[in-house]
């Protein structure tokens, strides 16, 4: 019997389905992790990057922190700024991930 030539060699085949799989978990992931935004009003600058914000539906203090891409391009948040944080479901301090 003649062997068979295939023109693509099998160590690419196994990465294509190794980046297919992964691309695949990360869309999953992505989906199920849909964080809910809560919006407040910043009512304190503390030091190192935290915040006393005033939660907009339920007139609650919370404290927050910058998120890391705020951090990286230097995004300033000033008194009286309206944010949108991620909160923790534990009740703990509160994500700013966007400056309105």
């Amino acid at each position: 019997m003649a062997k068979k030539n295939n023109p693509i060699p099998k160590d690419y085949l196994d990465s294509i389905k190794i980046v297919c799989y992964t691309q695949r978990r990360l869309m999953d992931h992505q989906e199920n992790t849909k964080e809910e935004l809560a919006y407040g009003i910043v009512e304190e600058a503390l030091p190192n990057a935290f915040f006393r914000v005033i939660l907009d539906d339920t007139k609650e203090s919370v404290i927050a922190y910058l998120a890391g891409k705020m951090r990286k391009f230097r995004i300033r948040v000033l008194v009286g700024d309206k944010v949108g944080m991620v909160l923790d479901p534990y009740g703990g301090k509160a994500r700013i991930t966007k400056r309105l």
